[in-house]
């Protein structure tokens, strides 16, 4: 599936107040993030791998959210990737792709 079928499909399975989507797909976005992370620290504490399938569920609802709230910023997916690429690239490029700080 491509980003843009992907985040067009994303509108038919949105339901939630639309006053308030940009707020409720970030908050939806830091939660879902929160609990990959909590995958991956059983992980590490336990040594204990979750198959295959719960990673791509976590995973996915990670990318459900982003992509409802990059649409609800009336941005496409499309372009946040092709903006990360040229970024990234740049800096490889000038070799700082490691280090802190969005002006690298």
């Amino acid at each position: 599936m491509e980003f843009e079928e992907f985040q067009s499909w994303s509108r038919t399975t949105a339901v939630y107040p639309k006053d308030e989507a940009i707020e409720y797909t970030y908050m939806g976005l830091v939660s879902e993030v929160g609990e990959l992370g909590g995958i991956f620290k059983r992980i590490i504490r336990d040594e204990t791998y979750p198959d295959r399938e719960t990673l791509i569920k976590e995973i996915g609802d990670v990318l459900w959210y982003l992509t409802r709230l990059t649409d609800e910023c009336s941005v496409s997916l499309e372009e946040v990737a092709e903006a990360n690429r040229v970024k990234l690239e740049d800096r490889r490029s000038r070799n700082v792709i490691k280090g802190e700080g969005d002006e690298r």
